[in-house]
């Protein structure tokens, strides 16, 4: 096996970790179903789905610039801001699932895009593939605030 495709490999794989982890410490989505949901609110099985198909890309988008071959100190500061959403991330379930403190997960949820924005923003700058790789991520949070925001004025 090549090591590109090992480096490829471990970039979709820590997403997915990340999301996995989260979900399996916060008792996963046992508990949505028995909130009151706003409308819009997608079936359960959704979530997951999309949820594989959102760190599948943010995977790849930090593979392309971990290997951009760009300035060291460039792609650093751009892989820092992606582990700080990517920790955003990881705390949202945590909070909102484990913790069910909807008002506190909101605000999570709110810097977490901004960190996003800001990661989007320094991958582009290194490779503009790697940017655009994260646009229905942070569309997905800005819908997932919404909801999050729904249920906490609903319960």
């Amino acid at each position: 096996m090549n090591k590109n495709f090992k480096t490829r490999l471990t970039a979709w794989a820590i997403p997915l970790a990340v999301g996995g982890l989260a979900t399996l410490l916060s008792g996963g989505m046992d508990s949505y179903k028995a909130i009151n949901q706003p409308p819009l609110s997608p079936p359960g099985w959704v979530f997951p789905l999309v949820w594989t198909v959102l760190y599948l890309l943010m995977g790849e988008a930090s593979y392309r610039v971990y290997t951009s071959g760009k300035d060291k100190g460039q792609v650093r500061r751009a892989l820092i801001a992606y582990g700080v959403q990517l920790f955003l991330n990881f705390l949202w379930p945590l909070v909102f699932f484990g913790g069910q403190l909807y008002l506190t997960a909101f605000v999570v949820l709110v810097v977490l895009w901004l960190a996003i924005v800001v990661t989007m923003r320094w991958f582009s700058q290194i490779d503009e593939t790697a940017g655009d790789l994260l646009i229905p991520y942070v569309v997905w949070v800005a819908f997932a605030g919404y909801l999050n925001l729904g249920v906490f004025l609903l319960n």
